[in-house]
């Protein structure tokens, strides 16, 4: 992607988040590099230069800045969190008290404001969340109340009943006719995946900073009329290795089952969008006449625009007619990544 400096000085200066990931700036009388969306205070345009990945920053001697961290990803879950989310879902019974955390060397105000911040709760919170969907999958398998409740760590059936009812709006005993979809965050080299998936598959599979994604989840949690809770899935272990393996260049086809949540011809255009070989793209009209209807480009257009599952739908793969990348989700830096990975776009 061919940028003049001074377009990659503007969007340093307005803080775009459009241009994360495609350009770094370095500041020649700091010595550091930062990210576009750094707070810090912007330099004199003399005073930088600018690089297409930290790389080539790092090689030409400057360092990453403390405050924007251009070595991690936007939003990438810190290790710490990482620790407690895998002993969790390890173990749901396991319940992390302030004092607790503090005896790990960790603050319990910085672990209640990333979990504030990115899931909409507090971690005590989320504990009990979790608990209580390892409870409803326990009952929903055949597992009596009781057993489930002590099994989960509850201490009194009355506690678990009431904490059950508030979050799920039944009775444990009345659970067996509810549904609920798992949501769990997935990290990735282009940063945080949410990914939610129900009995049959992924239903949803985006980037943690896209705009769309509250509706999106209120869409999943509607059709479904499920309520959507933290959560692990038999098909998260599918896709977290099928990920991996992917964006290490030795996947091309995904085998996770898909659940998607769309109209009969979204998900028509969803599955035109999966044929696309690997290291290939289409463009819109492309697509269209596929589908046997040249007329409908714009249709199409909207369909993949309302793709919920990333990178598996891959509507990274559909480029303009005059071969120009075109609106992405998950960020126009997002799509060249993904089509540099594949080899089939490179700038």
């Amino acid at each position: 992607m061919n940028l003049s400096a001074q377009i990659m000085y503007d969007a340093s200066f307005n803080k775009n988040p459009d241009f994360e990931g495609v350009f770094w700036m370095g500041v020649k009388t700091t010595g550091i590099f930062c990210r576009p969306t750094c707070t810090a205070r912007k330099p004199k345009f003399e005073n930088v230069e600018f690089f297409t990945n930290t790389k080539d920053a790092i090689l030409k001697g400057y360092r990453p800045c403390k405050i924007c961290k251009p070595l991690e990803n936007p939003g990438k879950t810190p290790e710490f969190i990482q620790k407690l989310l895998d002993e969790i879902a390890e173990n749901p019974a396991l319940k992390f008290k302030d004092y607790d955390l503090v005896l790990r060397g960790l603050e319990p105000a910085t672990v209640r404001r990333w979990f504030q911040k990115n899931h909409g709760m507090t971690f005590q919170a989320f504990q009990r969340m979790f608990k209580l969907n390892s409870a409803f999958k326990k009952l929903q398998n055949g597992e009596n109340v009781i057993d489930a409740a002590f099994d989960s760590g509850y201490e009194s059936l009355s506690g678990f009943g009431e904490s059950f009812k508030n979050i799920f709006g039944v009775s444990p005993k009345k659970s067996q006719a509810e549904k609920i979809v798992d949501l769990k965050r997935v990290e990735t080299p282009l940063g945080t995946l949410i990914a939610c998936a129900d009995e049959n598959g992924i239903c949803m599979l985006e980037f943690s900073d896209r705009k769309a994604l509250p509706t999106e989840l209120k869409e999943i949690s509607k059709h479904f009329n499920a309520n959507i809770v933290q959560g692990e899935n038999p098909h998260f272990n599918t896709l977290e290795k099928e990920l991996a393996e992917y964006f290490e260049g030795n996947l091309q086809d995904f085998s996770v089952p898909l659940s998607p949540v769309g109209t009969d011809f979204q998900k028509k255009v969803w599955e035109v969008l999966r044929k696309i070989p690997y290291g290939t793209t289409k463009s819109y009209l492309e697509q269209a006449k596929i589908l046997g209807n040249p007329k409908a480009v714009r249709a199409v257009a909207n369909a993949n625009g309302l793709n919920k599952i990333s990178i598996i739908i891959p509507c990274h793969r559909v480029i303009g007619s005059d071969g120009k990348l075109t609106g992405y989700g998950g960020g126009i830096w997002r799509k060249q990544k993904l089509l540099e990975l594949e080899k089939a776009l490179l700038f």
